[in-house]
């Protein structure tokens, strides 16, 4: 029958059940999450929407197909005449200007993270580069979806990173997970055992570094090169 998304899950659910359910997360939902570590993250996200914009013109030039290469372009354009722009609006919401991410060093786990997402596509296929992405987009729109299912989670005006979740629960960020999770699904219908071992390995890294990128922003892991910059 083939594997499926589900099956890169199950093959590290202790790793993915951290990343989804991470006290960053956590808090995120019930306003409890220290405003500095949030501005921390929304820095550093911008830094790895940039790279993310990269890993999609590595796509595009990975695309053995005309349909593959449109989806590649799609996602290059959204991230970086759409995606970008509501971030640096957002960002200026919490008091972060442009000129401050234009500025900004990279944390060692944005480092890490987006150097081994454009590795793993420099290296292999399309499809490891889009398993290697797939805990950052599918992770976000299953995190949004579990916070709406905890007790915990507050919406509305009574949670100052409301408009986060309801950012990644929007029908539009909700359709994209969905049609990438149809494309994994095809492709992985394919693979060998062996394969989806390195596949599954893949996946893994990717969500093991998810979860440092959340201790970092929790932690203020590396805030303090932040103030240097500006410092100078």
């Amino acid at each position: 029958m083939g594997y499926r998304f589900a099956d890169l899950t199950n093959a590290c659910h202790n790793d993915w059940r951290a990343y989804i359910e991470h006290d960053f997360v956590r808090q995120l939902g019930s306003a409890t999450l220290p405003e500095p570590a949030f501005r921390h993250y929304l820095k550093q996200d911008y830094l790895f929407l940039i790279h993310f914009a990269r890993a999609y013109a590595l796509a595009a030039y990975k695309s053995p197909t005309l349909a593959d290469l449109r989806q590649a372009h799609e996602g290059l354009k959204a991230i970086v005449d759409v995606e970008l722009g509501l971030h640096v609006g957002f960002c200026q919401e919490w008091g972060i200007s442009e000129q401050e991410l234009a500025e900004l060093p990279e944390a060692r786990a944005t480092l890490a993270y987006t150097r081994y997402v454009l590795d793993t596509g420099n290296r292999g296929d399309l499809l490891d580069l889009h398993v290697a992405l797939a805990p950052c987009l599918v992770g976000y729109g299953e995190i949004a979806n579990w916070l709406n299912t905890q007790p915990s989670t507050l919406r509305g005006a009574k949670n100052p990173f409301d408009a986060w979740i309801a950012m990644y629960e929007s029908e539009e960020f909700q359709a994209a997970m969905q049609a990438e999770l149809e494309w994994l699904n095809a492709r992985l219908a394919d693979v060998t055992p062996a394969r989806f071992a390195e596949l599954s390995k893949i996946f893994r890294d990717a969500t093991r570094l998810e979860i440092d990128f959340w201790q970092m922003g929790l932690h203020l892991i590396d805030a303090d090169l932040e103030g240097q910059s500006l410092a100078h």
